[in-house]
């Protein structure tokens, strides 16, 4: 029985990465723009012909209908039940639900891009007046709750709708307003209205250099979000759009990457991290599978990704066309290296370590025995450290591609990782935050809004917060990080 998901993109950077989402897996489950799936000896607009066609250094190719079945489809055993249903028409529509407080992202993904017969229409939320939150997570954060229950009876429409809900996904990011502010107000109803559901979150941190940042209050509402997914999310996925130029610029060879093609990049690793679910094998084929063990300590469930050989649409000389060879360990050892991975921290630093890791491996060709040799090697040569205090958590998962989507290479690789080094992130972000808040700087929007018309504790809350998380992973690079005596760093998350 599929273990349904449910998708929340929330705000302008939500929508812009969940449509990126929603195109690659209708990609590779061979679904078509208006949600039609494709008989394969008549391709319909949308959909490549028969036959090997190229798209941004990935093959597409249909296969081979089989002739017992009379619509003459291929029988492709995937699990499009987890993120799509079947409408009465037989269309298949994404269980996903586009949120925003200003109009223009997401009437351009429903009435003007290629997927806009996509999407149910009773699935959009855009609020009335139009006006957005303007930067300030205070305001998104009270229109979230003006909204609250038109957006949660459209949750409730659309889990009701499930045979199995398992959880949700929120697509948002931490530094504007209503993806920040409105997506926090999201996550604590979520965690009252659906307690025992899983929330993961896909969360877009900004570009720390504040030359390449024109939102000049992130800090304010990046340390505000981040109390919100330590306390209320279940594992967050870090999208760290430093590192997301930095990948695009070194490895992919483009000189000034576009938001859409970094969206493209998120995409990628977005579809990459579902894959096991919607291609299940023998493991890993639903999300707390996939989740338990990479979060030893529940308050430390911040993941960082890597991927590789990473490919792009539009790139002059991408990262996949220098990587001539692909094989398993070479691979493996690819993806916990750190100019592959999608987070701006330093993940080779003496003292840091992993809590845990999972590698998705996908390849035609590729035998389990190639993995356990490859595990084998990276442990004889110390390649990775481990926490000291428990086991080395490495786990690998042998994905089944996609058969609408060929890759010019034998072997890729996926890597969700849980690492101390999240908190140089987290601390690089403190430390902006207290540049401006010991000026008390920019503070007045925020006092116009009802949460800080009194006092601005809830600041100092969040702060604290976020330093305990800091102070938690810190706590991980010790041997004595178990024991009680030692210390508050590994209790938090325990209670």
């Amino acid at each position: 029985m599929p273990r349904e998901i449910i998708s929340l993109q929330v705000g302008q950077c939500g929508n812009q990465i969940g449509g990126e989402f929603w195109k690659q897996l209708c990609l590779e489950h061979g679904i078509a723009p208006d949600g039609t799936l494709q008989n394969l000896d008549q391709p319909e607009s949308g959909m490549p012909p028969a036959g090997p066609q190229n798209y941004g250094g990935r093959s597409q190719y249909r296969p081979i209908p089989d002739p017992a079945l009379s619509s003459g489809a291929a029988f492709v055993d995937d699990r499009k039940d987890v993120f799509f249903y079947q409408s009465d028409d037989e269309h298949y529509i994404p269980r996903a639900l586009l949120i925003d407080l200003e109009p223009r992202v997401v009437n351009k993904i429903t009435h003007h891009g290629p997927y806009r017969e996509l999407f149910n229409p009773e699935n959009l939320f855009i609020a009335q007046d139009g006006g957005g939150a303007g930067n300030n997570w205070a305001s998104g954060f009270r229109q979230g709750d003006e909204h609250h229950e038109q957006v949660i009876d459209m949750i409730d429409r659309e889990a009701d709708n499930s045979d199995s809900l398992e959880g949700f996904v929120l697509c948002h990011s931490i530094a504007g307003g209503t993806g920040s502010g409105m997506g926090s107000y999201l996550l604590e109803r979520l965690n009252d209205h659906f307690p025992k559901k899983l929330v993961q979150t896909y969360s877009v941190f900004p570009n720390w250099d504040q030359s390449q940042s024109d939102v000049v209050v992130q800090p304010y509402n990046s340390v505000l979000t981040l109390k919100r997914l330590a306390l209320n999310a279940d594992a967050v996925v870090v999208l760290d759009n430093t590192a997301l130029n930095r990948i695009a610029v070194d490895r992919l060879r483009i000189d000034n990457p576009t938001v859409d093609q970094l969206n493209s990049l998120v995409a990628t690793i977005m579809a990459a991290s579902t894959t096991t679910l919607r291609y299940p094998g023998y493991m890993n084929n639903d999300l707390i599978g996939l989740l338990a063990s990479l979060i030893p300590l529940p308050r430390c469930h911040f993941l960082m990704t890597g991927y590789t050989p990473l490919t792009l649409p539009g790139a002059p000389k991408s990262h996949a066309a220098m990587v001539r060879k692909t094989t398993v360990l070479d691979v493996m050892r690819r993806l916990t290296q750190p100019q592959n991975i999608m987070v701006s921290a330093n993940t080779r630093s003496p003292s840091s370590c992993y809590l845990s890791l999972l590698n998705i491996i996908q390849g035609d060709d590729v035998d389990p025995t190639q993995l356990h040799n490859a595990l084998q090697r990276m442990r004889e040569r110390q390649l990775i450290r481990f926490i000291p205090w428990g086991p080395a958590s490495i786990q690998v998962a042998l994905a089944r591609s996609s058969p609408y989507v060929k890759s010019q290479h034998k072997v890729s690789g996926f890597m969700l990782a849980n690492h101390t080094s999240m908190a140089e992130l987290f601390d690089r972000l403190l430390g902006q935050y207290d540049r401006i808040r010991k000026r008390n700087a920019f503070l007045d929007n925020y006092r116009r809004e009802p949460m800080f018309s009194e006092s601005l504790d809830e600041f100092d809350s969040a702060r604290s917060t976020v330093q305990d998380l800091v102070d938690e992973y810190r706590a991980c690079e010790r041997e004595d990080c178990l024991d009680p005596c030692a210390g508050s760093g590994a209790t938090h998350g325990a209670e």
